[in-house]
C-alpha cells in the first residue's frame, strides 16, 4: 500500500512548479490533500485533476505572509480531514538583481515574509496536530540555502534562515515523534524564475537563465522530494552539483565561489537586471 494513502497533507505554494507536481504524486498515492497558494483559479484547477485521479482536496486561497491566512489554513483541513499528517512549506518567491541595484528596500521584507516567515507562521499553527499525528513538516529551502550566490542575496538569506529554523526545531522535536525534513532543489524547470522580481519589485516576466537544458523537470523533482519525505529524511537534495557543492564548500569555500559566480554569470549571460 502507498505510503500516503489517507494521509492528511497540506502543500502551500500548491498552484505550479514544484508544488503541483509534488501535489500530483502525492494524490496518484491516495493522499487527502489541503492545497494552498494565492492563486485560487490554479487551485481549483488541480483540484479537478486531483479528483480525476480519485483523490479527494480541499482548496484553501492562502498567502502565507500573513499568520492569520496560516492559521485558516491549518483550521480548514483539521476540520475537514481530522487531523493532519504532513505539512510541506513549499511558497516562495525569488529575486534577481544586484544590491545596489535594488530601488525599494521592502523587497527584503517581502521575500522573507513569504520563503521564511510564512514557513515559520504554518509550521506554528500546525505542530499541535503535527505531534498527535507523529506526522512530518517538509519544508522546500534550496541549494542556494547552503552556500551564496550571486545577485539573489535576499532570496539566499530567507533560504539559509529556513535551514537554521527547521533544524533548530528537529532538536525540539526530538522524542515527540515528528520528522523535519529540509528540501534543497537546484534549478527545476517551472515558471518560478519568470516570476522572480526585479531591481524594483516587479516580476521579470521572463527566465533570467538563458540555458535550461540541464534544469530538472518538476516531475523529476517531486519524485525525489517524495520519496524523501516518505522515507523520513532529514535532508534532500534533487540535484548532484548542489550534493556535491556542499561537501566541499567548507573546506574550500574561494574555489566554490568562483564557479558558483562563474556559473550563475554564464547561465544569465550579461544581464544585471
Amino acid at each position: 500500500m502507498p505510503k500516503f494513502k489517507d494521509k492528511r497533507v497540506i502543500v502551500t505554494g500548491a498552484s505550479e512548479g514544484i508544488g503541483r507536481s509534488v501535489c500530483l504524486r502525492l494524490a496518484a498515492d491516495g493522499a487527502k490533500l489541503s492545497l494552498a497558494a494565492r492563486n485560487q483559479d490554479r487551485l481549483y484547477q488541480l483540484k479537478d485533476q486531483v479528483k480525476e485521479m480519485g483523490t479527494e482536496a480541499l482548496v484553501v486561497p492562502t498567502d502565507v505572509s500573513d499568520p492569520q491566512q496560516c492559521k485558516n489554513l491549518v483550521d480548514k483541513t483539521v476540520k475537514k480531514w481530522g487531523g493532519l499528517d504532513v505539512l510541506l512549506n513549499n511558497a516562495g518567491i525569488t529575486l534577481w538583481t544586484l544590491v545596489e541595484y535594488i530601488e525599494d528596500l521592502s523587497i527584503f521584507d517581502r521575500i522573507m515574509r513569504t520563503n521564511y516567515l510564512g514557513s515559520v507562521y504554518c509550521t506554528y499553527y500546525a505542530l499541535s496536530e503535527l505531534k498527535k499525528a507523529k506526522g512530518i513538516i517538509a519544508a522546500t529551502s534550496s541549494g542556494i540555502g547552503l552556500m551564496p550566490v550571486t545577485t539573489r542575496t535576499a532570496y539566499c538569506a530567507s533560504k539559509y534562515a529556513m535551514f537554521g529554523f527547521f533544524d533548530s526545531l528537529r532538536l525540539e522535536l526530538r522524542g515527540t515523534g515528528v520528522c523535519v525534513t529540509v528540501i534543497a532543489p537546484g534549478f527545476v524547470e517551472t515558471e518560478f524564475q519568470k516570476r522572480a522580481l526585479d531591481r524594483t519589485g516587479k516580476a521579470l516576466c521572463e527566465s533570467p537563465v538563458v540555458d535550461r537544458s540541464k534544469f530538472l523537470s518538476a516531475e523529476k523533482a517531486a519524485d525525489i522530494i517524495v520519496s524523501g519525505i516518505e522515507k523520513r529524511k532529514r535532508l534532500v537534495v534533487t540535484d548532484r552539483k548542489v550534493h556535491f557543492a556542499r561537501w566541499i564548500y567548507p573546506l574550500l569555500p574561494n574555489v566554490i565561489e568562483f564557479f558558483l559566480q562563474k556559473a550563475f554569470r554564464n547561465a544569465c549571460g550579461k544581464k544585471t537586471y
